[in-house]
């Protein structure tokens, strides 16, 4: 009770001296007229004054009977005050008098029970603009950023030209703020001791002075400026204003403030020295013309930004044909340099990739040079670097000879009348030459729009750049054949889906994603044909290349494994695998004699997409058994069975075998096939395909549909008798066996038990691919068709995989080899789970990365 009325009578006292206290640390009487300020001290003198006698006359030291009387209203029945009443009526009655007593007790009970209430300490009737807060804010903010040394000098107001002299002496405030680039923190230097200081180069000294000028002189020799003269003539008021100096510290020596408390310091500025950078490697060529160039950036403290200046060597250029006349002036090609975003960039490594396939200087011998500049503006350069300038390369004749006549176009105007002319006669008898109809259109009207150019006199810079874009356009579609659409249009489907990846989509969203990107990579693939078969046997070049093989099955494989990773939650490894796919789609080509030269399927692909089929439905079937059984109540114990049902489920694809890579392959067939939908034959049934509404049917119905069709596949499996065609079939027959098994568990209504029977139907029936694909390798040398391929391997050497390793049989992905090979593979096994180990203790690192990383520690 006396903190409440405490509060409540002098909380204006304390409202107005924080208030008072603010002001005076944060200067306000430098800054204020003197008139002002005594004024305003006055007023708050006078409001804390009444503030103060208003409290008092108010304030009641609170009475014994106050505080019980509190105390009792806070407890029911108010006991204290009963238990202080006598009985009024009946006191000679033995059954009153045993009432009271009974009444009494339970009274006492309760006060026994007592406890002292919190005080309400709550004023906001009496301050509804909530000045306390405003002035608290407000001292808050003093402490932090103000100067409560300042509060001393208010005794010295009362004496003008006193300052703080009266009560103090003179004094000062000084810091030291290195660059922010630099990382380092600023100094307060009231609390630095005399002696050495060491600053950065850089650093920005800024002193603030009180009282009189001549009481607290400063000398320093750390900026090189001569000191600006103290002004003459100063009046009282000036005399006792606060003077600030600011400056930069760029050389070493020394800082001395005079005074009553002054300091003298021997500063040592550290030396910022300029940024460096090195072109490591080779320059490197993509597919698609991009080039990369791998680089090394230094600093003693970060780099902040950096550039690649690229520009032509004229005297390296073969100055033949086109490029005989003057060059055109041209600004070099400067391309910004990457900078890490996170982690530090006093030392990384990058690599500059950029696409320079249209500048006029591609595949051109150029001078490229790069530059970075720290936080000081310093720049570094590195050595100077003589090379083509990669981009993108033409094998089509007619493409190429587009290209050239555009490289000459752009090098130099006055080649107008020589392009003009050599384009009429590419396009003079067009028939074998030129096989797209549409390319020669387009060519047909850029040579018109430049023959009405140069009719009119000199070309124009707007139509010369005009023209150099139609004919690229053309030398394009000429290349491809409209491929780089279809490229475009795939890596449009991989974007969103990589967005989608980052975005958590939801599973329907997946599902419509991931159906976009195989519509647009069947595409592809079917416009790269399409591309190789026009072309023919003209690129030899092209169509030798040594390299890993894929099929259309293991890009749908990889499909498959991505969708089932986001729909698993695990992001990281999708968009990895993503990534992957992306580059391999980049990079592809199709061979020559494959099988479905003619548009047809072999039947072992066809066999093998039927059983992956089927593996699909019998999954999503499976899966839809544990969601039923979890919505429909089942007893504690088919619970459990249902758990352990979805345990087994979930290891499904993790005895070191993905879903996504079985290994059964077509034989000899590529990436061609990949164009082509399976077309039903002994595939999945009209009842389990998605996208068409649920099915009706009970889920018993749905497995038995599934095992009449896999019985179908059973009977025509292909290829000739072998040991592994053999154990294919047995495992497809146990598969079919368990499948059995768990319709009649579904009849029965054991969906914990139908469950444990499709997780061992689904095991059997990827033994069965696996089986299937080993036989079909075995098969593939003597298969019709493959005898193009077997002579076009002929000779080379085998591929191997990132890691060096060979390929597994058929040109799949992955490999027949151990990751771990050597003497020392356990010490090697201990290296790596140490460092997945430190991985998984950096806490920076994304979420989907770190349970990535756990889940490898739980499993190894």
């Amino acid at each position: 009770m006396v903190a409440e009325r405490i509060t409540r009578g002098f909380w204006p006292v304390w409202t107005i001296l924080f208030a008072l206290i603010a002001a005076l640390a944060f200067g306000a009487q430098d800054r204020l007229p003197l008139e002002a300020v005594w004024i305003g001290g006055v007023l708050a003198l006078l409001g804390l004054l009444w503030a103060l006698v208003h409290g008092i006359r108010r304030f009641r030291w609170p009475t014994e009977a106050e505080a019980l009387d509190r105390l009792d209203r806070t407890l029911p029945g108010r006991p204290i005050s009963a238990l202080s009443d006598s009985l009024a009526l009946g006191g000679g009655d033995a059954g009153t008098a045993s009432v009271w007593r009974a009444h009494v007790a339970r009274m006492a009970e309760r006060a026994r029970k007592a406890r002292a209430p919190a005080p309400d300490l709550r004023i906001a009737a009496r301050d509804p603009l909530a000045l306390r807060y405003v002035a608290l804010t407000a001292l808050v903010m003093a402490a932090l950023f103000g100067s409560l040394w300042r509060v001393a000098e208010a005794p010295g107001l009362v004496r003008p030209g006193g300052g703080a002299d009266a009560a103090t002496g003179p004094t000062w405030e000084g810091w030291a703020e290195p660059p922010a680039y630099t990382g380092k923190p600023g100094l307060y230097l009231n609390t630095v001791p005399e002696g050495v200081l060491e600053l950065p180069e850089g650093s920005r000294i800024t002193l603030r002075l009180y009282g009189a000028p001549d009481a607290t002189p400063v000398t320093e020799s750390l900026s090189g400026q001569t000191p600006a003269p103290a002004p003459e003539g100063a009046g009282p008021a000036e005399t006792a204003a606060v003077r600030a100096m600011e400056f930069e510290a760029v050389r070493s020596g020394r800082l001395t403030i005079g005074g009553a408390g002054g300091r003298d310091w021997q500063v040592t500025i550290l030396p910022d020295a300029a940024p460096t950078v090195a072109i490591t490697g080779e320059i490197m060529r993509e597919a698609d013309g991009t080039l990369s160039q791998p680089f090394t950036a230094k600093d003693d403290y970060a780099v902040t930004g950096g550039r690649a200046i690229i520009e032509l060597d004229l005297a390296a250029t073969d100055r033949r044909f086109g490029l005989a006349p003057a060059p055109e002036p041209r600004e070099p090609l400067v391309y910004d340099l990457p900078m890490p975003i996170t982690g530090n960039r006093a030392e990384f490594a990058e690599a500059l990739v950029e696409d320079a396939s249209k500048h006029p200087w591609a595949n051109l011998p150029v001078k490229m040079t790069f530059e970075v500049t720290d936080g000081r503006d310093q720049t570094g350069r590195s050595a100077t670097v003589s090379l083509p300038l990669p981009g993108r390369r033409f094998f089509d004749p007619v493409a190429a000879a587009l290209i050239e006549m555009r490289r000459d176009l752009l090098w130099a105007r006055d080649n107008g009348a020589r392009v003009s002319q050599i384009l009429r006669a590419l396009t003079h008898r067009p028939e074998g030459l030129i096989r797209n109809e549409r390319a020669y259109l387009m060519l047909s009207v850029a040579i018109r729009r430049l023959d009405a150019a140069l009719a009119q006199g000199r070309l124009s810079p707007d139509m010369r750049d005009e023209t150099a874009e139609a004919l690229w356009s053309v030398a394009e579609l000429i290349e491809d054949g409209g491929l780089s659409n279809a490229l475009e249009r795939m890596q449009q489907a991989e974007e969103r889906l990589s967005e989608a990846i980052r975005n958590g989509a939801s599973p329907e969203e997946i599902q419509k994603l991931m159906d976009e990107l195989r519509d647009a990579t069947d595409n592809y693939i079917r416009k790269l044909a399409e591309n190789m078969e026009r072309k023919g046997a003209d690129e030899p070049s092209q169509q030798a290349d040594a390299g890993q093989q894929i099929t259309g099955d293991q890009l749908q494989q990889m499909m498959d494994e991505i969708q089932r990773l986001m729909e698993e939650g695990r992001m990281a490894e999708a968009q990895e695998l993503l990534d992957q796919l992306s580059r391999m789609m980049e990079n592809l080509r199709v061979t020559e004699g494959q099988p479905g030269q003619n548009g047809q399927r072999g039947p072992g692909a066809q066999a093998m997409e039927n059983l992956r089929q089927t593996l699909r439905d019998q999954q999503d079937l499976s899966d839809e058994a544990f969601r039923d059984m979890q919505q429909g109540g089942q007893q504690q114990g088919g619970q459990q069975q249902g758990q352990g049902g979805e345990r087994q489920l979930g290891q499904e694809g993790q005895d070191g075998q993905q879903p996504g890579q079985e290994p059964g392959q077509r034989g000899g067939g590529e990436a061609q096939d990949g164009q082509q939908r399976r077309d039903g034959e002994g595939g999945r049934p009209d009842s389990l395909r998605p996208g068409e509404g649920g099915d009706p049917r009970s889920l018993a119905d749905r497995q038995q549909s599934l095992r009449e069709t896999l019985r179908r596949q059973e009977g025509a499996l292909p290829g000739d008798p072998s040991d592994e065609r053999d154990a294919a079939r047995r495992s497809l027959s146990e598969a079919g066996r368990a499948m059995e098994e768990a319709e009649r568990a579904l009849r029965q209504g054991d969906t914990s038990g139908a469950i444990d029977r499709q997780a061992e139907a689904i095991e059997n029936l990827r033994e069965g691919m696996r089986s299937l694909g080993d036989a079909l390798a075995q098969n593939q040398p003597q298969q019709p068709g493959n005898q193009g391929e077997a002579v076009g391997e002929a000779g080379r050497e085998a591929p191997h995989d990132p890691l060096g390793r060979s390929t597994g049989q058929s040109g799949r992905i992955g490999t027949d080899q151990d990751l771990l090979q050597g003497p020392d593979v356990y010490r090697r096994a201990r290296d790596l789970l140490d460092e997945i180990r430190r991985r998984s203790g950096e806490q920076a690192r994304p979420s989907e990365e770190l349970d990535y990383l756990r889940r490898l520690l739980g499993r190894f």
